[in-house]
């Protein structure tokens, strides 16, 4: 069970990784692989947005911030088994 979790943490951390990339280009264009990405990752930035919104110079910090809970989920993670 605990293998399938870490399998699922992994992906997430890598498609949000993709995610932070694919915004630093903002004419991708749209296709599957990049609705794909931006819908799985959305649900879960879009609460951060609400608490930390983007700064007057357009920073978006709510993937850092993301990725910051990411690790410290991985840790606990990897100290159950």
């Amino acid at each position: 069970m605990i293998f399938i979790i870490k399998i699922l943490f992994y992906s997430f951390y890598y498609i949000l990784l993709a995610r932070v990339l694919l915004s630093w280009f903002p004419y991708t264009s749209r296709n599957q692989f990049t609705e794909f990405i931006f819908n799985t990752t959305e649900p879960l930035l879009s609460p951060i947005r609400k608490l930390i919104p983007p700064n007057r110079s357009g920073l978006d910090f709510s993937a850092l911030i993301l990725f910051i809970i990411l690790n410290f989920l991985k840790t606990q993670l990897l100290l159950m088994g």
